[in-house]
């Protein structure tokens, strides 16, 4: 029972082509966009294993007898040609698919397809040499010349009836009517879009050519004998080839017929070709541990997959394969047939490739005759190719005759000496040919490993690994994978091993160890050296080059660390520490005291903590087999911590001068009643760190960062609290200058009249009225980022509180040397005031790589206060009630209203001012190497 593909149809597509002619089994399409087939049918007696291997879609002429192209594809795939308007014409195709890559000679389960548009001639070019430049516009042919004509066509491919005229131009009234034809070849072909015409009779032209001039141009027509009209360009002229330059002068050429040639077609392999060779691995996926709450989770990577996203950096190479014989045999025997059909489905799904079949003799028996069995071994590796579908415009055969001919000059054989094994290597034919290997930069995996005495298995998975199809002659594929541990070896004599495709499990480790107490040089991960793994795998289609790393495993050491830190500048202010119990409190702060024990630490009023810890192998999300506390390791950078932030306190002071200097200037008045406090930030900070695999657009890269968790918590980042005479503002805005002494203006207008009634100008009386704003504010915050150092996404959170408070006081005072009147002083009035400040606050870590030694992670606090801006609105009055006596009465006076928006306190820096005021910068060396 026949088994196989039965049939193929055509597939349904978004951007098939449109389908011009359907007659039987052949298809008419529009050039320009693909046809698509498809497997429709099976036989029945194909199994349903079969179905699912690859199938070979094959392209052969139109007999049926080259094979053009084939193409290897999976189970499912659907196949697609495009038609160029150059290949336009009646030349179809036979396009059929196959299980085996054989063409099927009984059954007729093909399509025959072929392009169609309007016929067209597209270009021209007269040249003194096939394929030659267009000499046209600087050269003259003389008659006796030979000249080439090329046409470019469009629609016509294929034909073999064209008729081609040579017109002569005659500059008359009548234009082209007036040209006559000169000459009329028949039966022009059209190969490959182009019409070639040799012509060797021009001598015999200029015998026929009435009142010749000393330069004659000459113009051709094309026309189609189907329709009898001529074919025109695309602006629907007639006449192409303007214009061949005849010079009246005549060379001694011996004429012949014109003649149709064949362009000869060059074939050059192409690095860009997709890959489908039979020797061949499809993908490869490693599958690694990721730790989930209490037990472990293994998850697919996949690093390689049928080339996708990977550049061909090879470069072009000779293949050379060789075919041993018997004594004075042309048979192919041995393995030189399964050698010679691997090079030839190479050959077949590499269309751009030229072969060269060398054949040679031994040394025995005549010279003659040796070279005509050279010749005939060379000929029947090259009947073995075409009879396999392959053209044979690509292959050159040539006998080579003896190899190091020992013949005398009488051609007797002479042979010195008898060497059995060379005559048997000269019993042979050399098969050569260029074509683009493909080799790729090394694929880098990074992992996450434990300690070299726990170790961890990952899973290494290479699919579709097949080489038995590989065509090389010398150092063939195999089907293996070698995997070489270059780095800690820890097993002597056993650093490579080799696994059978396609799963298998393969330990892993770093050369971090459990028994290392305090792993200091792991303290930036990602910047120590990995324990590294080579991975080989290599077939004709991908990795071809075997002495190309294919994957190259890094192991980091799977440690984490954890730092927290908290500093109170003032104990009323003091900050809870996040997320940690109090006995964990307690131990930092015992940490603390003995790095602080120097005197200068000790008469500071402050409270800090701190802890720095490693934890490594890693057992489950959060469990670990190793762990040191590193504290007192880093007292240096720990100091260097507290004298940043301990500054503060004079950076506070800092603050306040300027802010009321620039207050001073851009208030109302010169002499405004000021006073401003800073309090001290007391605040908390952490980190945590470990390795983990970075991710872009969520997906899983094959490579790892750092994994930082940050937080900082701070109550208050800026503390501030200030007092506004804005009566004073008032009176400017009102009545006028302050005057001087203690009075102000309002109330020396009052006080005035005052006097003005009393007889006795020695009685001098003091006023003061006030009306004081206050305003405080706390800035306190806390934020908390999460981000990965090789990943495209990162995790973050703040929150920042601003407190705004208001206080209103309003009075006056009145003192008298002598006490004649009973006397009230008073102010009225409505105040409202607003106060508006922000503040911007977060983090800056920046990872500092100077060179392969120096790595420094640095941390800054990035606090910038965005100044207090306050609308204040007053209607107010001042007056002096008395009581009794003969002044007894009210005396009041209304003030101008005052109404202005105005910056209490400008926008600053925090962490400018904190350089400039204490004179270091707060750029704290988190973690420093180098």
């Amino acid at each position: 029972m026949a088994k196989g593909i039965k049939k193929i149809n055509i597939a349904t597509t978004q951007d098939n082509t449109k389908v011009v002619v359907t007659q039987g089994d052949f298809i008419g399409v529009e050039p320009g966009k693909p046809i698509w087939f498809k497997v429709s049918e099976w036989f029945p007696g194909t199994p349903e294993a079969d179905k699912k291997k690859e199938v070979i879609w094959i392209r052969q002429d139109s007999a049926r007898q080259k094979v053009i192209n084939q193409l290897r594809r999976p189970a499912g795939y659907i196949y697609c040609y495009t038609f160029s308007k150059k290949e336009c014409g009646v030349l179809s195709y036979y396009i059929e698919a196959s299980l085996g890559g054989k063409p099927d000679k009984v059954n007729k389960v093909g399509k025959y397809i072929f392009g169609h548009c309007p016929p067209r001639i597209v270009d021209s070019r007269w040249s003194t040499q096939e394929g030659g430049k267009d000499v046209r516009q600087t050269y003259y042919f003389s008659y006796g010349h030979i000249i080439h004509l090329y046409l470019g066509t469009e629609g016509l491919n294929g034909r073999k009836d064209l008729i081609v005229e040579i017109y002569r131009r005659i500059r008359t009234g009548g234009g082209a009517k007036d040209d006559p034809m000169m000459r009329r070849w028949t039966d022009v072909e059209v190969n490959n879009g182009e019409i070639n015409v040799k012509v060797q009779n021009t001598s015999q032209w200029k015998g026929t050519i009435k009142n010749i001039k000393n330069i004659e141009e000459l113009y051709v027509k094309v026309k189609d004998p189907k329709t009898g009209k001529y074919i025109v360009d695309d602006n629907n002229d007639d006449i192409h080839a303007r214009f061949l330059r005849m010079q009246n002068n005549l060379v001694a050429e011996a004429p012949q017929p014109p003649q149709n040639v064949v362009p000869t077609k060059i074939y050059a392999p192409d690095k860009n070709l997709a890959r489908y060779e039979p020797c061949k691995f499809e993908t490869i996926q490693i599958s690694d541990i990721v730790f989930e709450k209490d037990k472990e989770v293994k998850k697919p990577i996949m690093l390689f997959n049928n080339g996708v996203g990977v550049k061909n950096i090879a470069e072009r190479e000779t293949i050379h394969a060789t075919i041993f014989y018997e004594f004075n045999s042309a048979i192919i025997e041995g393995d030189g047939e399964k050698k010679l059909n691997n090079i030839l489905r190479f050959l077949l799904e590499h269309q751009h490739s030229t072969i060269t079949v060398d054949g040679y003799a031994c040394v025995i028996g005549k010279m003659q005759y040796n070279q005509s069995l050279s010749q005939k071994r060379s000929d029947i590796v090259k009947k073995f190719f075409t009879d396999g579908g392959l053209d044979s415009k690509r292959i050159k055969s040539l006998g080579k005759g003896e190899v190091h001919a020992t013949d005398d000059k009488n051609g007797k054989d002479n042979i010195k000496y008898k060497d059995e094994k060379e005559y048997k290597n000269n019993r042979r034919v050399d098969i050569y040919f260029d074509y683009y290997p493909h080799d790729a930069n090394t694929i880098i995996y990074h992992t996450i490993a434990p300690s070299s005495s726990t170790k961890r298995n990952i899973t290494i998975d290479v699919s579709a690994f097949d080489t038995k199809a590989c065509f090389r002659n010398n150092d063939l594929h195999t089907k293996e994978i070698r995997l070489l541990d270059v780095g800690q070896a820890i097993d002597a004599g056993d650093k490579e091993k080799k696994f059978a495709p396609p799963t298998f499990d393969y330990p892993i480790y770093s050369d971090l160890s459990r028994a290392n107490a305090l792993p200091l040089q792991y303290i930036w991960p990602e910047a120590t050296t990995p324990n590294k793994i080579q991975m080989y795998a290599h077939s004709c289609r991908f990795y071809s080059n075997k002495k190309r790393t294919t994957v190259l495993i890094k192991a980091y050491p799977d440690i984490k660390w954890d730092f927290h830190f908290f500093l109170n500048l003032s104990n009323d202010l003091s900050v809870k520490w996040q997320n940690l119990s109090a006995a964990k409190h307690k131990e930092m702060q015992s940490k603390a005291g003995k790095i602080g024990a120097e005197k200068r630490w000790k008469q500071t009023e402050i409270d800090f903590g701190v802890t720095m810890e490693a934890n490594w192998d890693r057992t489950a999300a959060d469990k670990y087999n190793g762990h040191a506390d590193a504290t007192l390791k880093f007292e240096d950078k720990i100091k260097w911590m507290y004298k940043v932030f301990s500054s503060l306190k004079e950076f506070s002071k800092g603050v306040t001068d300027q802010a009321k200097g620039k207050i001073r200037k851009n208030s109302f008045t010169s002499k405004m009643p000021l006073t401003i406090e800073m309090k001290p930030p007391n605040f908390c900070l952490g980190a945590e760190w470990m390795l983990e695999r970075g991710k872009k657009n969520k997906k899983s890269l094959s490579t790892i960062g750092t994994d930082l968790e940050f937080y900082f918590k701070a109550s208050p980042i800026v503390g501030i609290e200030m007092t506004i005479d804005l009566l004073d503002m008032l009176i400017q805005a009102g009545v006028g200058v302050v005057s001087g002494g203690t009075a102000n203006v309002a109330a020396k207008l009052i006080l005035d009249e005052v006097r003005a009634w009393l007889a006795d100008e020695d009685h001098p009386i003091s006023l003061n009225m006030y009306i004081d704003l206050k305003l405080f504010g706390n800035l306190s915050g806390e934020s908390k980022i999460h981000f990965n150092t090789n990943s495209d996404e990162s995790k973050g959170n703040g929150k920042l509180e601003t407190q705004i408070g208001i206080e209103l006081d309003a009075g006056i005072e009145v003192k008298a040397k002598f006490v004649i009147i009973v006397a009230e002083a008073y102010a009225e009035g409505k105040i409202k005031a607003t106060g508006k400040a922000t503040a911007t606050f977060g983090h800056n870590l920046i990872y500092d790589q100077k060179s392969s030694t120096q790595k420094t992670l640095y941390y800054k606090p990035d606090v910038k206060f965005d100044g207090l801006v306050a609308t204040v609105v007053v209607k107010a009055s001042v007056g002096l009630y008395i009581k009794k006596g003969i002044l007894k009465g009210d005396r009041k006076m209304d003030l101008a209203d005052f109404d202005k928006t105005y910056e209490i306190l400008p926008e600053f820096d925090v962490i400018e001012k904190l350089e400039k005021y204490t004179g270091f910068s707060p750029t704290i060396p988190f973690i420093q190497q180098g």
